[in-house]
């Protein structure tokens, strides 16, 4: 960028941050993170060991998003500083570094910025995501259990703690369905993009013929619901139903009847959990899926749209919103935006930000579409 204005750049990225920080309220986050700071230092805290995981797994998600914030301003301080150095000096070099920091800068705020698109009424909850194999047998049980761990690396990396409810095991590989939360602030706002049906063209590893196969995974997303929240589920309307618990290939996890399916029989919504080892926490974590289903079918009911909270999870032919083509090339991508990624294999480690972005930004746009 010869001739760069670096005085001009660096303010702009300045203001930007100050609309990031009034938008995200940077400074009511940190109340909160003194606040859940106390909760943590009271000697009592691990008596409730629910509670207590939910307060230090906010705590530390909140506080990783202020760091967030605050190590990209200091960034911009110390890029400020780096350019009037080599300003002062002539140096060609540092000028040089200078010029890759605020690229690599400008990006970084671009992402950040695309949170502050996050206002729906639940953009800033946490998430519950359900992930159900669809159409193409195997192959499609495999690429549900690929998609989970998909998800899981994306919220490693950002190091957002995720709570497994549910794995549903096929018999001969792969995830028949499977629940998890990823506990972090505006969650839900930005994996909501990810509902609807995802499709994967590969050689099968199972056909001993090697022929191509497609095959389809459902991805449903809704947010965890706060004790604000008004969703009354009466006890006559769900049926409970207890099993033992299941691994790959029917593998006994536990010699007891400690996982809980709920049925809520209005609906027919069924949800079920076996991450814990106690009948009484495994009923307990269904109910909060099974809440937080009803509170999105119901918002979407109300809406007369569907879609809005849960996304499209048909599985088959002709409704896919994202394609991972395995073979005879390699690409991932949206069918909605047009964005899209000749590396399958970073996608299915985690690297999903820029899906994510232009889906976070492609439904701002149509939603504003929709409203004019």
């Amino acid at each position: 960028m010869a001739g760069t204005d670096y005085d001009q750049e660096i303010k702009a990225l300045q203001a930007t941050m100050f609309t990031i920080e009034q938008v995200l309220d940077i400074g009511e986050m940190r109340k909160e993170i003194a606040d859940l700071g106390e909760q943590v230092a009271a000697p009592d805290l691990w008596d409730d060991q629910a509670n207590a995981t939910r307060v230090t797994g906010r705590l530390s998600a909140l506080q990783g998003e202020v760091d967030r914030f605050e190590g990209l301003a200091a960034r911009i301080e110390d890029l400020a500083i780096m350019v009037e150095l080599g300003q002062e000096e002539g140096d060609a070099e540092a000028l040089a570094d200078a010029e890759r920091e605020l690229a690599r800068i400008k990006k970084s705020v671009e992402v950040l910025e695309v949170r502050t698109l996050l206002n729906g009424e639940y953009d800033a909850r946490e998430a519950l995501i359900s992930i159900r194999a669809g159409a193409g047998g195997v192959d499609a049980a495999d690429f549900a259990e690929t998609l989970m761990r998909m998800y899981v690396r994306w919220a490693e990396q950002h190091k957002y703690p995720v709570e497994v409810y549910e794995t549903s095991y096929a018999e001969e590989a792969g995830l028949k369905s499977a629940t998890f939360a990823v506990h972090a602030p505006y969650a839900y706002g930005t994996l909501s993009v990810e509902a609807g049906t995802h499709r994967l063209v590969r050689i099968s590893p199972f056909d001993n013929q090697g022929r191509r196969q497609t095959s389809f995974a459902a991805v449903e997303v809704v947010p965890v619901l706060e004790q604000t929240d008004e969703i009354d589920v009466p006890d006559e309307e769900i049926r409970v139903d207890v099993y033992r618990s299941g691994g790959p290939g029917g593998q006994s996890v536990n010699t007891t009847d400690s996982a809980v399916r709920l049925t809520h029989i209005p609906t027919g919504t069924v949800v079920s959990c076996q991450n814990e080892k106690s009948q009484l926490q495994n009923k307990a974590s269904a109910m909060v899926v099974l809440k937080a289903k009803l509170l999105a079918l119901k918002k979407a009911e109300e809406k007369a749209h569907l879609d809005g909270l849960r996304g499209d999870v048909q599985a088959s032919w002709g409704d896919q919103m994202r394609n991972y083509v395995l073979n005879p090339y390699q690409v991932v991508k949206d069918l909605r935006t047009g964005y899209e990624v000749g590396n399958p294999t970073a996608v299915f480690d985690g690297d999903l930000d820029g899906f994510l972005e232009a889906g976070i930004r492609w439904r701002r746009g149509a939603d504003q579409a929709e409203s004019n």
